[in-house]
């Protein structure tokens, strides 16, 4: 297990690989279709997006957070009120 000080870092990871795994792979399928070469077109595709996509969590994902918790009431609160 990692210290929680490492969490922003652990939850960007795996959010930016979740999404960019899940988003290369249907925008691959969608424009190009399957054929023996989709799995080298989507690792390519991968390959550039990951990283883009890691940084934009790392650096947007707290504000998003906030943003959200903005939005949103907590159910306990609710039921309080």
């Amino acid at each position: 297990m990692l210290p929680a000080r490492f969490y922003r870092f652990v939850f960007s990871g795996l959010m930016s690989i979740w999404l960019s795994t899940l988003m290369t792979g249907l925008v691959t399928l969608i424009n190009t279709g399957i054929d023996p070469e989709f799995l080298l077109r989507w690792g390519r595709a991968f390959v550039i997006a990951w990283p883009i996509a890691f940084s934009l969590v790392l650096i947007s994902g707290s504000t998003v957070t906030r943003i959200a918790n903005n939005l949103t009431r907590d159910s306990r609160v609710q039921a309080a009120e």
